[in-house]
């Protein structure tokens, strides 16, 4: 395994003032004061260039800490290091209140022909044909049943 090249750290005087004044003035999120004094201790041009190692120590954080702030630092520059993106992949609710009481309904009614019960698959495949979703997981049916306090049995 060929080991990583370190990521030198290059601070200009500007950011370098911005770092000191984030890290002793304010109410910062811990994550935002960590990112700073990461990139404060790592700075080439500093005072005091530090090993990842002895900064994970000082800081109280893993060396992994360490080099992936020096590299988002070198990929997307100060502001991104500093100020974390919002999450894109969220997650919305596949069954709204009412949908979710459709199934309730549904799960607690009599078993379809042919079937001595209901299974997620059957349910799921029934809240299509009845227009309630256009697609659903059974697994999605499932975690919906398994959060109700309601008894299906």
């Amino acid at each position: 395994m060929v080991p990583k090249t370190k990521v030198e750290v290059r601070l200009t005087d500007g950011q370098r003032e911005t770092l000191d004044r984030l890290v002793r003035t304010g109410s910062h999120p811990a994550a935002m004061r960590r990112r700073a004094n990461i990139l404060l201790l790592s700075d080439a041009d500093g005072p005091d260039a530090w090993s990842d190692d002895d900064i994970a120590e000082r800081l109280e954080t893993s060396r992994m800490t360490v080099q992936r702030v020096r590299q988002q630092f070198a990929a997307e520059g100060f502001d991104a290091t500093l100020h974390r993106k919002k999450p894109t992949g969220r997650q919305y609710r596949k069954l709204d209140g009412k949908q979710e009481a459709q199934l309730i309904v549904l799960a607690c009614s009599k078993a379809p022909e042919g079937h001595a019960r209901w299974t997620m698959v059957l349910l799921a495949d029934r809240l299509v044909e009845m227009e309630v979703v256009d697609s659903i997981d059974p697994a999605t049916v499932w975690r919906t049943l398994k959060k109700t306090r309601s008894s299906r049995g």
